[in-house]
């Protein structure tokens, strides 16, 4: 996929699982039981150890419907390293015009995250395909209301703040799409092992998103 499509993709399947999980060796199993609860889009956190390894055995080993992407990437390099590995979006919780060049040589989504409506609106103007406000939780679902009102042209995706039962709010006050992290990623059920756990809390999510598309 292109850089328009992978963008389509994400604005069609409106959810984003941010992994930051402190065991890898469960990586797998994590993302694939979300993606049978129906968040198929996961991204990999620098945060997570060996990141950039995990993310081209991912990239190889998973359902090619499953799209694998980089997230809480500060440099270029990072950005750059995360995409030969086969990274298919890069997620920033800064902004950072040079990631988002690096990110459009390789033809790959950037997504920098930005807090205040200059900053924002600086971001869409050096082309970033989506901007993650973030975090969501400090500014609130009314602060999408307020910045759309006279930006129209942005597409926003809330990270931090997002729940299992609001992410259909978040998009009913004008995000493209979610990213959801702590609240989807059940700390006890992925150390016991208990991966249902997961399937059920992303069937809740998308069951929250549908509710608003439907409607």
């Amino acid at each position: 996929m292109n850089r328009k499509e992978i963008v389509d993709e994400i604005l069609n399947r409106k959810a984003v699982a941010v992994l930051r999980i402190k065991e890898p060796e469960k990586l797998r199993k994590v993302i694939e039981a979300l993606a049978e609860g129906g968040i198929t889009i996961a991204e990999i956190t620098m945060t997570v150890p060996n990141a950039i390894q995990l993310i081209e055995k991912m990239s190889y080993e998973l359902d090619k419907n499953i799209i694998i992407g980089v997230g809480s990437v500060l440099n270029v390099q990072t950005a750059e390293d995360a995409i030969k590995a086969g990274a298919k979006y890069v997620v920033s919780p800064i902004f950072k015009k040079e990631i988002i060049e690096k990110a459009h040589q390789y033809d790959i989504p950037a997504m920098p995250g930005c807090f205040t409506p200059t900053e924002i609106q600086t971001a869409y103007e050096s082309e970033a395909d989506i901007i993650k406000v973030f975090p969501a939780d400090v500014l609130g679902m009314a602060f999408f209301k307020g910045i759309l009102a006279p930006m129209p042209h942005l597409k926003l995706m809330p990270t931090g703040g997002v729940t299992l039962t609001n992410a259909g709010e978040w998009l009913k006050a004008g995000a493209c799409a979610v990213g959801i992290g702590s609240a989807l990623l059940d700390k006890e059920a992925i150390q016991n092992e208990k991966y249902e756990k997961l399937t059920e809390n992303a069937k809740i999510v998308m069951n929250s998103i549908k509710s608003v598309l439907n409607k």
